[in-house]
């Protein structure tokens, strides 16, 4: 049976990194496609980053409901994973690993709720979280601010997730992700 393991965070926690690590661990894994409607990046390519859609289209495919989870993140800026994205996933025999917010997290297990394990990846303090974010330079001190007051809100839901996973030390904390993740696609329910 395959599965979904879920991986959320804060902004800055490490959350990518770690599931790029998974992904180049595991044979068996493949990355969930998320769909959006914001504007593509020159290094993104469709079908692999983003499906990238219009506003209306993704509107559309709401009230179609081809949506496991969406959510609108900014006015007319969406982000959501399409069903058909974990069902092409799914018949090709691979488990799906998620890099999304909390609230799609908690919506993906709700909708799958015995195949899929959610891990909360944590920063080890706020203050950490902010070093981190400043030292991104890619935003302003206000724009740092306002991604420290999500993570303030995002932490609050910790206690719903399957696993915590506090990224310190990098290297430690791919080690138990890979220990988290191999524990669950080899477990039997």
């Amino acid at each position: 049976m395959s599965k979904l393991i879920v991986f959320a965070a804060p902004s800055g926690a490490g959350k990518t990194t770690i599931v790029r690590h998974l992904l180049e661990s595991f044979d068996n894994l493949s990355f969930s496609v998320s769909a959006t409607t914001r504007q593509r990046r020159p290094h993104e390519r469709e079908g692999q980053d983003y499906y990238f859609l219009t506003p209306q289209t993704f509107r559309e495919h709401i009230e179609q409901g081809d949506f496991v989870e969406w959510e609108e993140v900014y006015a007319n800026q969406y982000y959501g994973t399409l069903k058909s994205e974990i069902e092409r996933l799914w018949k090709d025999g691979k488990h799906i690993l998620f890099d999304i917010d909390v609230v799609g997290a908690m919506n993906i297990k709700q909708a799958y709720p015995q195949e899929t394990l959610s891990v909360f990846v944590k920063p080890p303090s706020l203050a950490t979280l902010r070093e981190r974010l400043r030292a991104r330079d890619t935003e302003d001190d206000r724009a740092v601010q306002k991604r420290l007051d999500k993570a303030e809100w995002e932490m609050t839901f910790e206690n719903n997730f399957d696993q915590i996973l506090v990224n310190d030390v990098l290297e430690d904390a791919f080690a138990r992700a890979r220990h988290i993740v191999r524990d669950f696609i080899n477990s039997t329910h």
